[in-house]
Formats: C-alpha cells, structure tokens, sequence
C-alpha cells in the first residue's frame, strides 16, 4: 500500500487557506463556536483524505483550534489568554510575543506567521469597539469581551512592527486575605483596611503600573456595606463589585472626526447627581481629581481612587499638580489643606524586582507645618527584616472609627491601647 505523504510546511498554510476561503470570517461571526469548528473540522476531514495528507487527529484538533483562534478569537494570543496564570501579554512585532506570569517577564514559543497575520488581528481588535488601526490611525485603546485592557500601536509609529499589549482582566477577584497569604501585606493591615472600608475612610491607592493598584481596590470594595449606593468610573472597566446596588459609568473616547468624548472628569460630575453613597474612581491622572475632591469633602466617605506614583510624597505632589489643572483659583496651601480634609488614607503598593507584589506602607494624610502635608506611616515594609511593622501612630480620624463604632477594634490592631504606643510587627 502506498505510503501516506507527511504534510509539508507549504501544504499545511495551502490547507488554512483554503478553510479561510470556504468559511469567511463574517460568516463565521454569525456562527456559535461549536459551529465553527465543527465545519473547520469537516473540512480538514475532506482535505486530508483528499490529498492524502498525514495529518493524526491530534494535528487535525491543532490546526481546527489554531484556525478557529484566527477567524473569531484572538489568534496566537489565544492559549495566553486562556492561561489563567498570565496576567500580561506583549506584542513586539510578529516574531516576539512576552508574558508577565506569576510577576516574571518572558517570552513565549508563539509567533505570527507575519506583519499581516498580525495587523489583521489588530483590526478585528480596533473594529469590535468601532475603531480603526491603520497609518492614518495608528493608536487605538480598547477592551475586549472579557474586560481586558488593551493598546495597539502600530507602523509608522511602531518602527518594527505593530505592537499590542494586554491586561488581562482576572476571573478571580483576589481578597483581602488572599493578598495577605501571598505575602502582599500582613494579616494586622488586613485587618485595618477592612475598617477602614467600614468606617468610610477616603483611601488612595498609590503605585507604579503593574503593582497591583486595581486588584487591592477590587480587594477593598468587598467590605462595603451592601446597603450603599456605589458609583464606579473607570476608563476601562475592571472592578466587579458584589454589592447588589452597583452603577458602572465607563469612559469614552472621540470619533475619528474628533467628537464624542467623553471624560472620567464628565461622567464624575454627572455621578454626583446619582446620590452616590461612594464613588470608586478607577485612576485619577488629571483635571477629575478636583471634582473627586470636592466629592470626598461633601459626604461622599468611603470613596477610593488609584494613582501612578512611586512613593507616597510623589503621590500627594502629582495630586497637587492635578488639582492646580482643575482649579486655577485656589492657592497651593489651599489645596493641601483640602487634600488633608479629603484623604484619610494612602496605601502605596510596589512590585519588587522578585516580582513579589506588596503593600509597603499604608499612611495617614495629615496637615503639616507651613501649609505643608505630611504621610504619618500606620504600617510600613521593612525589606531589611523581611517584615511589616506597625508604627504605633494613632491617626486623627476617630469621628469615623467612632461613628462606625470600630475605634477600640482600630486601637488594638494598631497597637494603641489606652493612649500608650507600642510597636508591633507581623510577618508576610
């Protein structure tokens, strides 16, 4: 009996092109994905008996996937997209694809056959959220189905080839107790960020990208009270509150004529005629932070927000600098006197060069001599003794604690007891 030919290189790209061409990508997009690769699959079958091609049924369920994955899913991002561990994908141009994976950076075995395969994803990307990615577009932010962030920059601006990255939107929200069993924070600091959800405290949180600002707010949200109306905005949706009265407002961006847009700053001023009980702002970078501001000083507590900053002194300069751009009015010891009247909390979180994501400290924003702010430390991490410590620094927002009846909860897990400071510390 005749040899069975092994496929070749040539032969098994002749073969994709031809299931392309019998089922078009509109087409497939009218179709579930049981349908879809039950047709591919037919079509395999037929082609393989028909020329004779070596193909195992394990090689067939590959390339039925691998062409499913290009007509209506993402690809070769697909497998990274399904790994539940990657939490950030990378595309340098068709021959280099990275992952961030349990906070390690590397780059993967997946490749595009070519600048078109690529640019031909990236289109499908741009158009699902009516957008278009070409040399007279050539940026695009959008989200995916599933709630992942994603940018595309692509040629003449991306010189060797377009380039997409993804924050993958997590399936899991991570709790409180969850980041503290990973090392994040010490279990005394979980117990004091979860009364200070109670007792409506204005939090901040603090860091650098990728440090885990967004999952410590998710983390936060779950201890609020589900008899609060809760406000969230966000350029990108990704908090997924449990609470029963929920109202998610997400940002828009212009047309391609330059119209439409609308900002985190006007969908703020809008939610304040909600009745919101809290407003969760996802990040504040700009001319917004005046407005949130003004929320968090007339009875909007318990509101929280994000913000890129390395250190929390870098925190309150960038706040300062963004409410100078919402209000051109109010003097510089002004506004510091609102942000010690507004802030109750800033929690700066970083990520160390092991990867290792961590609350570092957690400080009282106070009023200062000369006008001036100063971040009193609750908490910090001291990386030389591998530990968290409390400070023993009793804050000056008892009126809440007290309000929320949390004040000798709050004095026991801060180590104040009776007026007396003391020290305390809790291992990661």
């Amino acid at each position: 009996m005749k040899a069975a030919l092994e496929i070749s290189s040539a032969a098994y790209l002749q073969l994709r092109r031809l299931i392309m061409n019998e089922i078009q990508a509109e087409t497939a997009l009218g179709m579930s994905l049981p349908e879809i690769e039950a047709a591919v699959g037919q079509i395999i079958v037929s082609n393989v008996h028909q020329h004779r091609l070596y193909l195992n049924q394990a090689e067939q369920r590959r390339l039925t996937r691998e062409v499913v994955d290009d007509m209506v899913r993402l690809g070769p991002l697909q497998a990274l997209m399904d790994d539940p561990d990657i939490s950030d994908i990378m595309v340098n141009g068709p021959a280099h694809i990275f992952i961030e994976k349990r906070g390690r950076l590397q780059e993967t075995h997946q490749r595009f056959r070519d600048e078109e395969h690529l640019m031909n994803l990236a289109q499908r990307i741009a158009s699902g959220v009516g957008r278009r990615i070409d040399e007279a577009s050539p940026m695009v932010d959008a989200r995916l189905p599933d709630g992942s962030r994603v940018n595309i920059i692509a040629p003449p601006l991306a010189l060797d080839g377009a380039c997409i990255s993804i924050r993958k939107f997590s399936r899991f929200a991570m709790s409180l107790d969850s980041l503290a069993s990973r090392g994040s924070l010490s279990a005394a600091m979980v117990e004091f960020l979860k009364i200070a959800a109670a007792a409506r405290l204005n939090i901040l949180i603090s860091g650098g990208t990728g440090s885990g600002k967004t999952t410590l707010l998710n983390a936060l949200s779950q201890h609020i009270n589900n008899d609060e109306r809760i406000v969230t905005i966000e350029d990108a949706a990704e908090l997924r509150l449990q609470q029963p009265h929920v109202v998610r407002l997400e940002t828009r961006p212009a047309s391609l004529e330059g119209k439409g847009e609308i900002t985190q700053r006007d969908l703020l001023k809008n939610a304040l005629r909600m009745r919101p009980d809290r407003i969760l702002l996802g990040e504040v970078r700009g001319a917004e932070a005046f407005d949130m501001l003004q929320a968090m000083n007339t009875g909007h507590d318990g509101s929280v927000s994000t913000l890129h900053a390395n250190s929390p002194s870098d925190a309150m300069l960038r706040l300062e600098n963004m409410l100078n751009m919402g209000s051109v009015n109010m003097s510089s010891s002004l506004i510091r006197r609102q942000l010690a009247s507004a802030i109750d909390l800033l929690v700066q979180v970083e990520r160390g060069a092991d990867g290792q994501r961590r609350v570092t400290c957690i400080s009282e924003i106070a009023p200062g001599a000369d006008a001036d702010l100063v971040c009193n430390d609750l908490f910090r991490w001291h990386p030389n003794r591998a530990e968290y410590l409390a400070s023993g620094h009793w804050p000056n927002f008892d009126d809440k604690l007290h309000a929320a009846d949390l004040l000798l909860a709050c004095r026991g897990v801060l180590g104040v007891v009776s007026g007396v400071q003391e020290v305390s510390g809790a291992n990661a």
